[in-house]
């Protein structure tokens, strides 16, 4: 009888050892394949939206709509090359890092620099800092340098180097930052600041949408002095790890011309902004 109890230890042991074993790996109860769990704001196109429409790049945001953007084109990609299966899960900005630190998330793919507070891999995707104004501001809309929104009050996106950035504009007024580019957009239309900071993919994707905005490129050692590539955010520890060395990997097998195909489709596929 002993053996028998102690039998049944065993086997109880091992069921609870293998559901933690699930647990730790988020395995699909569908697929049996392990998960990428992705963290985005769906809130940034052309990197990121939210969407009702399912198409073939979305992915499904589980009863709240699809992801889709660039960001999910290569989380698809990434997870595809791992041999997962892809979970976006929609966060609000602020709370992408705590995310990562939690382990609801086990990246952050959402058009981010790098910053402190988790460890990035290398870019995978790169542009420029422009700046969006309205087309019937004729000066601003000439602008060659950033020193011409001197004086101007210029918004950028709340906790991002393209607020803190503004600083660099001598005597700018320097409007409180908004959660988002549609509010920014919105203040903008509205005449309540003269320019938004944005690097070039959203600032095409603000303008596709808006007929009455324009893009204003600066001349070359007139512009920001920043960083615009983003990368993949993973939490801090994470380099040299196995899920790191294999984004890694995937990134470096990604083309050049791929990468500029999708941002250029996820530009002319956004959402359009209903009037």
């Amino acid at each position: 009888m002993k053996f028998r109890k102690l039998g049944l230890g065993f086997v109880a042991c091992a069921m609870l050892l293998a559901g933690c074993g699930d647990k730790e790996t988020n395995t699909s109860e569908v697929t049996g394949k392990e998960k990428l769990v992705v963290g985005m704001e769906c809130n940034y196109a052309p990197f990121n939206w939210q969407t009702t429409e399912q198409t073939k790049t979305s992915v499904s945001l589980g009863g709240a709509g699809f992801a889709d953007g660039y960001d999910v084109r290569v989380a698809r990609y990434i997870a595809d090359q791992l041999g997962r299966e892809i979970e976006i899960k929609k966060i609000a900005w602020d709370g992408l890092i705590p995310a990562i630190d939690a382990g609801d998330i086990d990246v952050v793919i959402a058009g981010m620099t790098e910053r402190k507070g988790l460890d990035f891999t290398d870019p995978y995707y790169d542009s420029e800092m422009v700046m969006i104004v309205r087309n019937n501001d004729k000066k601003l809309k000439k602008a060659k340098s950033i020193q011409d929104f001197g004086g101007k009050a210029v918004v950028g996106q709340k906790n991002t180097n393209y607020d803190t950035v503004i600083d660099q504009i001598k005597n700018v007024k320097h409007a409180v930052p908004k959660n988002n580019y549609p509010e920014m957009v919105v203040a903008l239309q509205k005449k309540e600041v003269d320019g938004i900071t944005a690097e070039y993919p959203v600032a095409a994707g603000v303008v596709a949408a808006n007929k009455g905005l324009s893009i204003v490129k600066f001349e070359k050692g007139k512009g920001f002095d920043i960083d615009t590539s983003v990368s993949v955010g993973m939490k801090t520890g994470s380099k040299d790890g196995k899920l790191y060395n294999a984004i890694q990997k995937a990134l470096k097998d990604l083309p050049e011309e791929t990468r500029q195909q999708w941002m250029d489709e996820a530009v002319k596929n956004q959402p359009k902004v209903k009037k």
